[in-house]
């Protein structure tokens, strides 16, 4: 099992959600573990969102949910944030040690290449899916 930090599209309800990814491919669900922030900026893309931790202060955070996912969902995740071995893409895979519920635990997240971000507004509150509703 692995754990991972969603913070866009791959949220419960959204485009993308974990768990419907899951159920698509036959995949045990994901285990929900909690709603966090991990320090970090956050850009608004159109229709997806993009996270970056470089040039992150202290009070720059990014929403999202923690997750405990079978090893059969990676490949799935990959495909769907178009993170391929060897190739440069947006988004990127990486992992960060996170509090959830009063437990650190090492997550794989998925942010965009720094330079990605260029002329791209920031999502001052740091949660997609509040921004998403209100625009």
């Amino acid at each position: 099992m692995k754990y991972v930090f969603v913070y866009g599209t791959l949220r419960a309800g959204e485009i993308n959600d974990i768990n419907l990814a899951a159920d698509r491919h036959a995949i045990a669900r994901p285990r929900h573990l909690g709603l966090t922030r991990l320090a970090g900026r956050l850009f608004d893309f159109g229709s997806y969102p993009g996270m970056v931790t470089e040039a992150a202060d202290a009070q720059s955070t990014v929403v999202g949910d923690v997750y405990e996912i079978d090893d059969a969902l990676l490949p799935v995740l990959d495909e769907i944030e178009q993170v391929y071995p060897g190739v440069d893409g947006l988004f990127i895979s990486k992992e960060v040690n996170i509090e959830v519920q009063g437990e650190r635990i090492a997550c794989l997240y998925y942010p965009v290449a720094p330079g990605a971000i260029a002329g791209r507004p920031e999502i001052e509150s740091g949660d997609w899916v509040a921004h998403r509703l209100a625009r």
